[in-house]
């Protein structure tokens, strides 16, 4: 059975951490390019972070540049988004997704991951 579970979200205060992860199983891990996305109220989807199938290329959103990090792990069939120095701006619903042969960066994906909630908030 094909899975993406998120896990990581919750409230942060500016200029914290927090460490969103997907534990994705039932598919070759290591044919699929991975995203991040979010979206916040009233906004449009934006694609956040990426990763090509190898793992030798990233590419982030201008307003993450410098604070977020994207990783997998193909041993372990997990994806991560390390988030740092976090800012009111950055408050949105975030989800994990694959693409099967996907490029990065890429505004298009197969498979998803459930909502994470990320606020920022003093």
């Amino acid at each position: 059975q094909l899975q993406l579970v998120e896990s990581g979200g919750g409230p942060v205060q500016p200029g914290g951490s927090l460490r969103l992860s997907c534990e994705t199983s039932g598919f070759d891990f290591g044919y699929y390019a991975i995203h991040w996305f979010r979206q916040a109220p009233g906004k449009e989807r934006e694609g956040v972070s990426c990763m090509s199938r190898d793992g030798r290329s990233t590419n982030y959103a201008d307003s993450v540049k410098g604070r977020f990090t994207i990783s997998r792990d193909a041993a372990n069939h997990t994806m991560s988004l390390q988030m740092h120095n976090l800012k009111h701006e950055d408050t949105a619903v975030y989800w994990c997704a694959a693409e099967k042969w996907g490029v990065c960066p890429s505004t298009t994906y197969d498979f998803r991951g459930q909502d994470a909630q990320v606020t920022v908030s003093s």
